[in-house]
């Protein structure tokens, strides 16, 4: 059992300080008849959470207008993945641009929202389509409103996300970090930040929720808001949804939602696969040594923002299983996924029970989502495997595709692994030992690997 954290105990307090309104009939409502409903509740008395809710005449105005025409739609938007969020996600418009084809999406967002008014109108606007999914975004309009801060938009977070669990525990929700803006705009990065790093500890505790970097995704080199992406340093432009759009894919796809059948790829002669595409047969976890302990201890004592580790008591193999019992792993329609951790950053390797003594050819396709972090081992070291031009170390490829498939090969002779992405030479001689596993390690962010074989060398 998790411990509560401190968040999760003021979203507790916070809910008891007033109860949510009851879910309303889903049945279609005149837009005449059911304005003054949907209209904003004049005072704060008894209405939940904590923090500012906007009361302007033109936001007034649009929150009337967008929920009583969403009041006639509830059954045309039932089963939806529903986006919810403030002018960022309202901008997207009711289709999203067509970014998603294939799937039933609908739009809740509205322009100049707060945490706290989504968490006032979240039964009625979107509880009421029992959605497949929630894509939320939210929290950077609370810092423009006197009485905002992070602490306030996280812990209201936190009860718009314990309202959608308690709704339906098993319905995802991405959670889209706060994205980049400016001081100009009252959203300094400094305050952002500490919002999005508040969210992963906010939801550590929550695994129907991952967490989407959407902060790193955008910020530029003093943190702030890209112009040639946010024209006014607020708002995406056609650019910045179609980033966002690459973003949620591969998420999408691990949720089973995208990409659901293998691809159709023909192995190479001589290559032989070390991943059958279904399950995790011929993997498993070593056990953890007393110098990893040591080094994981040491990192813990000394790092601020170190990850968490996995400890693993004895060896074990994973064969005919599709996920690793704590969910790290995932083998799905031809992918083999380091999952998104609760919190962050948690550590944790998953070997090939194979040794390779000969030299080879590994080769092998992989997909990050922004900033994430994982690594193949070579017979024990790590060539880093991220989504380099964020996470590093290979800033400067010119060939990488940002939350696309890239093609990994690294070829093993002699003590020295030759490494390349889509071509490009990443590391020339990498000293690797005489024989060992191969291995894929967890860290940061989700990445995919498919596609994956080996071929021996002469």
């Amino acid at each position: 059992m998790r411990p509560i954290l401190p968040f999760t105990l003021c979203a507790l307090l916070l809910a008891s300080c007033s109860t949510p309104p009851a879910p309303k009939p889903a049945s279609v409502a005149a837009p005449t008849a059911a304005a003054s409903h949907f209209d904003i509740p004049s005072t704060d008395d008894g209405l939940p959470g904590a923090g500012p809710i906007r009361r302007y005449d033109w936001f007034k105005k649009l929150w009337r207008e967008r929920r009583t025409k969403w009041s006639t739609e509830v059954e045309k938007d039932r089963g939806a993945i529903v986006f919810l969020g403030d002018s960022i996600t309202q901008g997207w418009h009711d289709d999203l641009d067509g970014l998603f084809p294939g799937l039933k999406v609908a739009n809740r967002g509205i322009s100049g929202d707060t945490t706290r008014g989504v968490l006032i109108r979240l039964q009625e606007d979107v509880i009421a389509l029992k959605p497949r999914a929630v894509v939320l975004l939210i929290g950077t309009n609370d810092l423009d409103e006197k009485g905002g801060n992070p602490w306030l938009a996280v812990s209201n977070t936190r009860l718009i996300l314990d309202q959608l669990r308690a709704a339906d525990p098993a319905m995802p929700v991405v959670v889209c970090q706060v994205m980049p803006s400016s001081p100009r705009k009252n959203r300094p990065a400094y305050l952002i930040r500490r919002i999005n790093q508040m969210l992963l500890e906010a939801t550590f505790d929550l695994p129907n929720v991952t967490v989407l970097d959407t902060w790193k995704l955008f910020a530029g080199p003093t943190n702030d808001a890209k112009p040639e992406e946010f024209p006014d340093l607020l708002h995406p432009n056609n650019a910045g949804y179609v980033k966002w759009a690459k973003a949620l894919r591969p998420v999408f796809a691990t949720l089973g939602f995208l990409d659901r059948e293998n691809d159709e790829f023909t192995i190479e002669n001589d290559f032989v696969s070390l991943f059958n595409g279904h399950d995790l047969t011929g993997w498993g976890y070593h056990a953890t040594t007393p110098e990893d302990l040591a080094n994981f201890e040491k990192w813990q004592a000394t790092q601020a923002d170190a990850p968490r580790a996995l400890i693993v008591k004895e060896a074990v193999k994973f064969d005919g299983q599709t996920v690793t019992p704590d969910g790290r792993y995932v083998a799905r329609a031809g992918r083999l996924t380091v999952a998104t951790p609760p919190g962050g950053r948690v550590l944790q390797q998953l070997w090939t029970t194979q040794e390779f003594p000969k030299n080879f050819v590994l080769r092998l396709q992989f997909r990050a989502t922004p900033n994430a972090d994982s690594g193949v081992y070579v017979r024990g070291p790590q060539l880093q495997c991220r989504d380099y031009l964020l996470a590093g170390p290979y800033t400067k490829l010119q060939h990488y595709l940002p939350q696309e498939w890239n093609d990994l090969e690294i070829t093993v002779k002699d003590g020295a692994a030759h490494c390349t992405c889509n071509g490009e030479v990443i590391e020339e001689a990498m000293k690797v030992p005489a024989t060992g596993p191969i291995g894929l390690e967890g860290d940061r962010g989700q990445v995919e690997y498919r596609r994956i074989r080996l071929m021996e060398l002469p």
